[in-house]
């Protein structure tokens, strides 16, 4: 294509082109740069019936000139006459620009889909511009946001103060009108990284909390509900253990035990004797849930183990004797951990699970003062 000078005082901007939003910083690094060099890039233009030329694309480059005084502008000039495919061009255009944001992407996909003088389909749009059809579906839902919402939306991943970044925005866009907006705002003021909002958008969805509840949360700054996020989800999922069946440990039968037809009775699998190599199979076999459900019962182990005579016969299968075996069964083996096995947390979960570590620490403690109780009672009996 040709690349002509035409007087600037003959172009005209395109007032309902898909870009309205220009960054005053960068228009002035723009001008910096057209000052020094001269403009690089062409704009893009058409004949208007009055003689004069309407922008294509280019808007930003034209602001950049006039304020600049030049006489003229580069510009290409365009045969297009069917507004579809000049918006379309506008668009495709802009989204190879910095700056072009998500709420103006939203509202020219919205406009194609809405205005009568267009009427297209989200296939089409997706076909035309080469993005994907969850692409426009997601700048679509933009929209639902309030005005005061959409003018913080802004380009970019970098959480800014008072800015909002689309994936922040998009962890918010499900929830009721009564909590998006409020929420969003909340998010842009306290600038809280995206896994925090989803965070606190799944303690907003849940529907085991009341609405009057939630509408108090919504005076809280962004860190005080990630706290609070943090405190239901512990308590939610102590609840859950709580609500677990509780097994009780497994007494094996006496050695030699008959049936009535006089022949052995078969010993389960958990009550065979460990040898090297089965234990750590057996132990294998552990969960978490199963040493949770275990260590409750051997607190107080030594408190309660009664005394016994010392002419007395230890009897099988005796509280303390099923108490070792469980804990044989349920405690893993120890394994080196490496800084590479930490879980990568930060903020609340990280304080969490720093206490979960003091509390284990503590409990193995008593628990091992506990056994070494047992073995001097032990020693003692000998």
């Amino acid at each position: 294509m040709d690349i002509i000078p035409i007087a600037t005082h003959l172009i005209d901007e395109d007032k309902e082109q898909p870009r309205y939003q220009f960054d005053d910083e960068a228009l002035q690094e723009l001008m910096n740069s057209i000052g020094e060099m001269g403009l690089l890039s062409p704009i893009k233009v058409r004949k208007t019936p009055d003689g004069r030329y309407k922008i294509i694309y280019g808007n930003r480059r034209y602001k950049a000139c006039t304020a600049l005084s030049l006489p003229t502008i580069p510009c290409i000039v365009s045969e297009a006459t069917d507004e579809m495919e000049i918006y379309l061009e506008q668009i495709a255009e802009n989204l190879t620009r910095q700056g072009f944001s998500p709420i103006e992407e939203a509202e020219a996909f919205n406009k194609l889909l809405t205005d009568p003088k267009f009427s297209s389909s989200v296939k089409y749009l997706s076909s035309k511009l080469g993005k994907p059809e969850n692409y426009i579906k997601n700048k679509l839902e933009l929209l639902k946001f309030s005005p005061a919402v959409r003018q913080l939306i802004s380009a970019g991943t970098e959480i800014k103060k008072g800015r909002l970044t689309e994936d922040q925005v998009i962890a918010l866009k499900d929830l009721p009108m009564e909590y998006r907006d409020s929420l969003a705002l909340i998010m842009a003021e306290d600038e809280m990284p995206v896994t925090d909002v989803k965070r606190i958008a799944r303690l907003f969805k849940d529907k085991e909390i009341s609405d009057a509840t939630k509408g108090k949360l919504l005076f809280k700054t962004g860190y005080q509900l990630l706290e609070t996020w943090s405190t239901y989800e512990h308590n939610r999922k102590e609840r859950a253990k709580s609500a677990m069946p509780k097994e009780g440990p497994y007494i094996a039968p006496p050695e030699n035990s008959v049936v009535e037809n006089g022949t052995q009775a078969p010993v389960p699998p958990a009550a065979e004797e460990r040898s090297a190599v089965d234990l750590p199979r057996a132990r294998a076999r552990v969960t978490s849930e199963t040493v949770q459900l275990a260590m409750p019962m051997l607190s107080g182990l030594a408190e309660e183990t009664p005394e016994s005579d010392e002419d007395e016969e230890p009897t099988s299968g005796s509280f303390v004797e099923d108490m070792l075996n469980l804990l044989l069964a349920t405690l893993p083996p120890p394994g080196p951990l490496s800084p590479s096995d930490l879980p990568e947390l930060e903020g609340i979960e990280l304080q969490q699970f720093s206490r979960d570590v003091d509390t284990l620490i503590a409990d193995l403690e008593k628990h091992l003062a506990e056994w070494r109780s047992v073995k001097d009672m032990l020693t003692v009996r000998k």
